[in-house]
């Protein structure tokens, strides 16, 4: 630390473009969940929608996963990934205007899906809804963001390359294969085109996408995010060094196999579901060796935790995704599948991975990041903070033993069968027995959504009582 605080400053950090997508992220999560509240609601009470077409469960809960993924989620890694790499490079961030158009770009898209989803204008695929002229714009900010990303990175003043950064620049180059691939279609109108892709060889490539979005934006991405806020926080080195690169290679290797997975017993041919289950096994152990890195930089610290409400909020997050990766591979395997598959499980499952790893992770690195972002020692408020990790946390077990609950009740009275091989109960049965499962759901939703409103003021009160300084960047230590 001397050395680099005697050594003269080299310029300072551009912090403007952090700064707009760290406030965008808490907007569109209170925005996000806010329509996955609606939805949970009409799935208990369909009559919710008022019969008005634009407010449909289909139209909105595109809507919902977007806005929470790529808008919430999105404006998130774009916030840290900016942070972390001028941090770790001890640079400016490279073409700042095209920085600035990242933003504006990414913003655009998120406000056009939420005008076009409401009126029925999608490609009906998983995650991957947006029509062909949003898509090619998505693609023109992803170029955009690798730019300056990689510029940063190549302009770097020191010869070592932090961990996070490998994570961040995985994603950005994996997403956008995916992307790309996935949604080469033939436009027939400014608002419809038909895939280049037909039967289960469209299948196949969407589930490679929609699972690989899960494995590169939902994951290694925030697993970025995980090395550089957890050892920060926490004031500990990360655990081991070694292991983070092991893991590292592990994972993105073996996450682009896992996809076939979604396509047990379907027209896949069997040895691509039974590879998707094999890779899905795999990914257990790097999973692992991410989370216990993570975990166990507090060694020698866990005390913190009972004071930090931000580390808890981290760490927490971990063991959420420790849960996620360890179900997610079982939930792979052939047999299970065929308990789990198409009901709420599924959706359990998601929402253990989407509230607790990746809304906790980015919850907790925002609260870190918006005091230094805004000339401030800490938050406005810290028992906002404990408060709102609580009601989060209570909200997301609620939630997702719900679906649990719910998912194998449905797997269960799906096969039985009485003896001359008839169903033994309807559908309708099926739904019946799930409904007080559905409110339940409902209010651990809310109390997310809750926690979400917190943090809203909360960062609004230390944004507008902050003074915006800038922070120069020092000379490396060896110079």
């Amino acid at each position: 630390m001397s050395a680099t605080t005697a050594a003269p400053a080299t310029g300072v950090y551009n912090d403007k473009v952090v700064r707009q997508f760290a406030i965008m992220t808490v907007v569109w999560g209170v925005v996000g969940f806010s329509v996955g509240v609606i939805i949970a609601a009409q799935l208990a009470w369909p009559e919710l929608n008022f019969g008005i077409e634009y407010l449909t469960y289909s139209r909105l809960r595109p809507l919902h996963t977007s806005a929470v993924i790529f808008a919430f989620g999105g404006s998130g890694l774009f916030a840290t990934a900016y942070y972390v790499v001028q941090r770790t490079c001890q640079t400016q961030l490279f073409a700042p205007a095209l920085a600035s158009f990242t933003f504006w770009g990414w913003q655009a898209i998120i406000v056009l899906a939420a005008i076009t989803y409401p009126l029925g204008y999608t490609q009906g695929r998983e995650y991957a809804e947006l029509i062909w002229p949003i898509d090619i714009l998505v693609a023109v900010v992803w170029v955009a963001f690798a730019i300056v990303f990689f510029g940063t990175v190549g302009t770097r003043k020191v010869r070592h390359i932090y961990v996070a950064n490998w994570f961040y620049g995985a994603f950005i180059i994996a997403v956008a294969m995916l992307h790309i691939v996935n949604n080469i279609q033939i436009p027939t109108s400014l608002t419809h085109s038909y895939s280049v892709y037909a039967g289960v060889q469209d299948a196949m490539v969407q589930w490679w996408y929609g699972h690989n979005a899960v494995g590169f934006f939902l994951t290694a991405a925030f697993l970025g995010m995980m090395y550089y806020f957890i050892p920060k926080q926490a004031e500990r080195p990360v655990y081991s060094y070694r292991l983070s690169i092991v893991h590292f290679w592990a994972l993105i290797f073996t996450y682009m196999w896992a996809g076939p997975h979604h396509l047990h017993y379907t027209a896949l041919p069997d040895w691509a579901q039974s590879l998707g289950m094999v890779f899905s096994l795999i990914l257990l152990a790097p999973s692992w060796g991410g989370m216990i890195n993570g975990i166990m930089t507090l060694s020698g610290a866990w005390h913190k935790l009972r004071d930090d409400p931000i580390l808890r909020f981290l760490i927490v997050s971990l063991s959420f995704y420790g849960m996620s990766t360890f179900e997610g591979p079982m939930m792979a395997i052939k047999t299970v599948n065929a308990l789990s598959h198409y009901t709420d499980w599924t959706i359990g499952h998601v929402h253990s991975g989407a509230l607790g790893w990746v809304g906790l992770v980015t919850m907790g690195s925002l609260y870190y990041l918006i005091p230094r972002l805004f000339g401030q020692k800490q938050m406005y408020s810290v028992k906002a903070i404990e408060l709102h990790f609580w009601v989060a946390t209570i909200g997301i077990v609620f939630y997702i033993a719900a679906m649990w609950i719910a998912g194998v009740t449905q797997g269960l009275m799906w096969r039985a069968v009485n003896p001359d091989g008839s169903l033994t109960y309807t559908f309708v049965e099926s739904v019946k027995a799930t409904y007080p499962f559905y409110v339940i759901r409902l209010l651990g939703g809310v109390l997310y959504l809750a926690g979400m409103c917190v943090m809203a003021w909360n960062v609004w009160k230390t944004a507008t009582q902050g003074k915006v300084t800038p922070v120069a960047i020092p000379a490396p230590a060896h110079a």
